[in-house]
């Protein structure tokens, strides 16, 4: 029995009221106590996979463009689908031409795993059974892995782990297309050939040194030599800008 009648009981209403209040700040001190000791989750490396996928004929189209119509109309073409690439046209000549993604630059590029970077590749046959392989499985981790430290990890365990192949003999590739785009920084770029070794010494083909045309390209955990050499012409026979950028 209440003994002072101007004293009631809370109603049940305002016990419901505080108990929402204190949960809302204890979730509140959770959130804040996690921003403190994580102040800066890491950044996703890649978009959703919608962003990277194009028409099909389109993506024909670009990955031909990447060398002269008398290697590419006689190869292979591969195109992105939701799962990884895929054959769009089953080819004669042993080449392979591709339109890889962002996640294929350089790991040191701000653009890495961007959709707006394009290249558009035809390799070789040494080089489509030795080179390919990277590709593909760097498309497997793009889709899988959330970000750049695990992709880079990922892709280092399967080199040292010899999942990755060595670059077959004879391995190269053209990148002769006017529709590629390198990123900020190089926009088109410039036509060229690439060829694909175990890591060596530049100055063994004399890349780098001035006057040279050759250019060498190492970029880990990829463990193999990529020589750049820049031609005259795109893919469809008209004059290249000078190669003043490489």
């Amino acid at each position: 029995m209440n003994r002072n009648p101007e004293i009631k009981p809370a109603p049940k209403q305002r016990f419901a009221a505080a108990r929402r209040s204190f949960m809302l700040v204890s979730l509140l001190t959770a959130a804040c106590t996690m921003l403190a000791q994580n102040p800066r989750a890491p950044e996703p490396a890649f978009a959703p996979i919608s962003q990277y996928l194009m028409e099909r004929d389109a993506e024909i189209a670009l990955a031909q463009s990447a060398a002269p119509p008398a290697i590419s109309r006689d190869a292979d073409v591969l195109v992105l689908g939701r799962h990884g690439y895929e054959t769009a046209i089953t080819g004669t000549n042993g080449f392979v031409c591709i339109v890889q993604r962002g996640w294929t630059a350089d790991y040191n590029d701000k653009e890495f795993g961007s959709p707006s970077l394009i290249y558009p590749i035809c390799y070789n046959a040494p080089a489509a059974r030795s080179y390919l392989p990277i590709v593909f499985k760097k498309t497997e981790l793009a889709l899988s892995l959330p970000s750049r430290a695990a992709f880079a990890a990922a892709i280092q365990a399967a080199f040292d782990e010899k999942e990755l192949p060595d670059p077959a003999p004879d391995s190269m590739c053209y990148m002769m297309s006017k529709s590629a785009y390198f990123g900020q920084q190089y926009g088109r770029g410039h036509p060229h050939l690439m060829f694909f070794v175990s890591a060596t010494d530049g100055k063994l083909w004399g890349a780098g040194l001035p006057g040279s045309p050759i250019m060498v390209h190492e970029d880990a955990p990829d463990q193999l030599s990529v020589y750049l050499i820049p031609v005259a012409k795109w893919s469809d026979g008209t004059i290249a800008p000078g190669a003043d950028r490489w």
